[in-house]
């Protein structure tokens, strides 16, 4: 269960817009919490046996369909099938995979067990997704009323990755699932379920008016993409010496020198510090002592790195302002430690680490080895002994110690 949020603010003061519609992040909005300060949890039993009176609150059951209540935002990988109750949601955060949808669900319960004699008003819902980029964003959820008890309530699921990413609303993804107009695939609701306005739900209609009791429940969605938005790139060419053009793979043979280029460039919008760049060499690879280069806007025609440590704890290439970007270059061997005959494809894998953040890409070398073919081995001779009329009675049981004789050092030669 998240933790209760103690200060106290209506919606109106809570969102902003940026540009013509979407919100900014709310940065004030840490947990799940009310426009009372926090709100009191009741069991089924509680509300069953009148504990709320004539009160209209929403939200607040321990026990409900959903668990506990006051956890009523939450998120799941879209699969193609709208809210209801048997999706599994996860209700505090949930993992990003770059380029997939998520749907985020917003219950709205209101708790007061009369029915039509107990209907809030004005009850409206409302997103927010934050224009942002990071490693963890958080999507609140909020429902707002005129006269439940208290009127606003919000909630949220954190959306996380080891990398930065953003999140985007899809347009026309809005949606309000009920037992009334909200049944049999649910009705689609306005775009402006992601501005400060929000919009208006209900059982019958979208007028706001949403009576009390589990049959009235209400489930609103929408759904946002994930896209990894790394703050710098990593690029890991190679070509044979002596040749231009970077290729992603080349074909070499034992003996060749291979040349390396590994390229950054900064994406975020500011100045960062200490570019750490490191190349992890594949075995039957050599480095070639004093052969890495820096290339940048100081060094357009490149400078030599002195340190050698390029392939093994890596070097520092220094800071780079927004938008600018550097190569380094390094030469190695083709050598014959433990190839197989025939085909070998070579993989170095070049990484970047930019304060936390760690990147990589690879370049092949594709090298043939070509291996002798062993000669079969050669039939024994016999040698001929005595007179014809001997070898003529004694070639049966010759020839069987022969064979098994001939079979025998062929095993042998085999397990070689």
């Amino acid at each position: 269960m998240k933790n209760l949020m103690k200060s106290a603010f209506g919606l109106a003061a809570a969102v902003a817009t940026i540009g013509a519609s979407f919100m900014t992040p709310l940065a004030n909005v840490v947990a799940w919490g009310d426009s009372d300060g926090g709100r009191a949890s009741y069991t089924i039993q509680q509300i069953n046996e009148g504990v709320l009176g004539d009160k209209i609150v929403f939200n607040s059951i321990k026990d409900g369909t959903i668990g506990d209540e006051k956890n009523f935002v939450g998120a799941r990988e879209d699969n193609g099938i709208n809210a209801g109750t048997q999706n599994v949601w996860n209700g505090n955060s949930i993992n990003v995979e770059d380029g997939k949808t998520y749907i985020v669900r917003l219950y709205v319960h209101n708790n007061n067990p009369k029915g039509a004699d107990a209907t809030a008003t004005g009850v409206t819902t409302t997103f927010n997704v934050p224009n942002t980029i990071g490693k963890s964003i958080e999507v609140n959820g909020f429902i707002d009323t005129d006269n439940a008890t208290p009127k606003t309530y919000w909630d949220y699921v954190v959306f996380k990755s080891d990398r930065n990413f953003s999140l985007s609303y899809v347009s026309g993804s809005a949606l309000l699932e009920n037992n009334g107009i909200g049944k049999n695939g649910g009705v689609k609701l306005s775009d402006n379920i992601v501005t400060s306005s929000g919009v208006k739900i209900g059982y019958d209609a979208l007028d706001g008016k949403v009576p009390g009791c589990f049959q009235y429940a209400n489930y609103v969605t929408i759904k946002v993409k994930a896209e990894f938005q790394d703050s710098f790139s990593v690029t890991k060419k190679v070509r044979l010496a002596g040749t231009k053009g970077w290729q992603e793979i080349v074909t070499a043979k034992i003996g060749d020198k291979v040349e390396y280029q590994i390229g950054y460039k900064n994406l975020s919008g500011q100045t960062v510090e200490n570019v750490v760049v490191k190349d992890i060499l594949p075995k039957n690879m050599t480095y070639v002592k004093g052969s890495t280069k820096l290339y940048n806007a100081n060094h357009p025609d490149g400078v030599a790195v002195l340190s050698d440590t390029v392939t093994t704890t890596g070097i520092n290439i220094g800071s780079y302002t927004s938008g600018s970007n550097a190569y380094v270059r390094f030469a190695a061997i083709v050598t014959d430690k433990n190839l197989v005959c025939g085909n070998n494809k070579l993989v170095n894998w070049a990484q970047i680490g930019v304060g936390d953040e760690t990147l990589q890409d690879s370049a092949d070398v594709a090298v043939a080895k070509v291996c002798p073919i062993p000669e079969p081995p050669q039939p024994p001779v016999i040698p001929k002994t005595g007179p014809e009329s001997v070898i003529v009675s004694v070639i049966g049981a010759g020839a069987i110690v022969t064979s098994a004789g001939y079979y025998l050092v062929s095993r042998k030669s085999l397990r070689r």
